[in-house]
């Protein structure tokens, strides 16, 4: 009896090892994995999740990354002052672009300030388990004292100090990353609009102010130079973000590579210059060789594989695009200068002339006019004179001319003086006996104003008609 059973287990035992596991149990139903409210997950993209072996092994030099890949995207343009047009459709593409490239994306539109603060308060907790984070955001930002500020819809700013309660400090982004410590962080600042509040403002510093530094492991991208203005854009996108979401799908180019594409899609349509700061340790792939996800640090196998004499190509051509850009803007600068010097000089030359016909003006108008000596003042003159001890007296006096020479005969009371002289420039000068001459003057108006007695006496002669 007992060696049947033992024949009949080793059947048993047979039969399982024989028959396939869907003869003896039905597979387990694989759970979907939980999507987190409000977020967008990562959509299939080829090369990931099911098809990552099949693309690894096609690519051996590829290494995917199996980290998490996190975005958070903020679009304003329902202003209250100063309203935008693209950035919601810049933030509406932007997300659908990265979750189609495997982020799980936060979208947040025409966002207030505590939606905002939120938002971004999560993005960093999230940030802890590691991966990517990208943060990207379009719409009013502006620079106070040097800080930048991204501002909400609904932001209540009228005067300068009320930024700083009223708006979102951008550092506070590049906090949340350095905290998270996750390794590779990028920062999308389509934010350079002209600043709404500016005529309330002290300062008049335009466009955004480039930070000095970023947390290692960091790619921050403004969509246009320090201190400059950046276009909203005609169609759907900004140019800076229509740039961007084109050359972001493009497979195997480093992140640094895609700006400057960017950079130089932008100068050469509209003349705007995108700038970008990074500590990054090693390239960045939206969209690697083979399709699949990964990003390359120093330790990484990744790194490896790039070849040394790429890697020195490619920093070299950023570093001859970076001398080119600030050879345009030295060259722009000193067209500037140039402009402004032949400026002044125009205005110099228009001020040299107007004073030259200034100076004709007044010499034609002194020619056209009779000067003393030509004026006709031989004649009777009453006389009215104040004494060197302030008194006073009345008179008469006869003016004559003869032979070039003006003689004066004065009546004062019972006494009669009398003297001669001529014109010295403008100036009657008649001596009269004493040490001091008396010294006229001729009016407008015909009369003689004169003094003597060294000027401490004063004596005015009017014609009798």
């Amino acid at each position: 009896m007992r060696s049947v059973s033992i024949i009949v287990v080793l059947i048993l035992t047979l039969l399982a090892l024989l028959s396939p596991p869907s003869l003896i149990a039905a597979a387990p139903t694989r759970p979907k994995p939980h999507v987190e409210q409000g977020l967008l997950p990562p959509a299939e993209i080829p090369g990931t999740h099911a098809t990552r072996k099949e693309s690894a092994a096609e690519s051996p030099n590829v290494t995917l990354a199996p980290e998490q890949r996190i975005a958070l995207v903020i679009g304003n343009s329902a202003y209250s002052s100063a309203p935008l047009k693209n950035p919601v459709n810049d933030a509406t593409d932007m997300a659908t672009s990265l979750q189609k490239l495997g982020f799980k994306v936060d979208l947040k539109k025409n966002a207030d300030l505590e939606t905002m603060e939120l938002a971004i308060e999560d993005f960093g907790n999230r940030l802890k388990r590691g991966g990517v984070g990208l943060f990207y955001y379009a719409g009013h930002g502006i620079q106070v004292n040097g800080v930048n500020y991204l501002v909400p819809v609904g932001a209540r700013i009228n005067k300068e100090s009320d930024v700083r309660y009223r708006a979102v400090d951008a550092g506070r982004i590049l906090d949340e990353m350095a905290n998270a410590n996750n390794g590779l962080n990028i920062v999308l600042l389509d934010a350079c609009r002209d600043n709404p509040f500016g005529k309330t403002f002290r300062s008049a510093s335009r466009g955004l102010a480039i930070v000095s530094n970023a947390p290692t492991g960091t790619f921050i991208s403004y969509s246009t130079s320090p201190g400059q203005v950046a276009r909203d854009g005609e169609g759907r996108n900004s140019p800076y973000t229509k740039a961007l979401l084109q050359y972001m799908q493009e497979p195997a180019v480093p992140i640094g590579n895609v700006f400057m594409k960017v950079r130089q899609k932008l100068r050469n349509e509209t003349g705007q210059v995108p700038w970008e700061l990074s500590s990054l340790e090693g390239d960045f792939f939206f969209i690697p060789q083979g399709g699949g996800r990964a990003t390359v640090s120093d330790a990484s196998p990744l790194a490896a594989t790039s070849h040394p004499d790429t890697d020195a190509l490619l920093r070299e051509k950023e570093a001859l695009e970076r001398e080119k850009q600030e050879l345009l803007r030295a060259k722009e600068e000193l067209e500037r200068q140039k402009a402004l010097a032949a400026e002044r000089e125009q205005l110099a030359a228009e001020r040299r002339k107007l004073e030259a016909e200034k100076e004709q003006m007044a010499l034609a108008k002194r020619s056209s006019q009779p000067t003393a000596q030509d004026r006709k003042i031989v004649g009777v003159y009453n006389v009215t004179g104040t004494n060197p001890n302030g008194t006073t007296y009345r008179g008469a006096l006869t003016l004559t001319k003869t032979d070039g020479a003006y003689m004066l005969v004065w009546k004062i009371g019972s006494a009669t003086y009398t003297g001669t002289g001529n014109f010295q420039g403008e100036s009657l000068v008649i001596n009269w006996g004493q040490s001091y001459p008396v010294i006229y003057s001729v009016a407008e108006d015909g009369r003689l104003i004169g003094t003597w007695n060294g000027g401490n006496a004063t004596e005015i002669l009017t014609p009798v008609k």
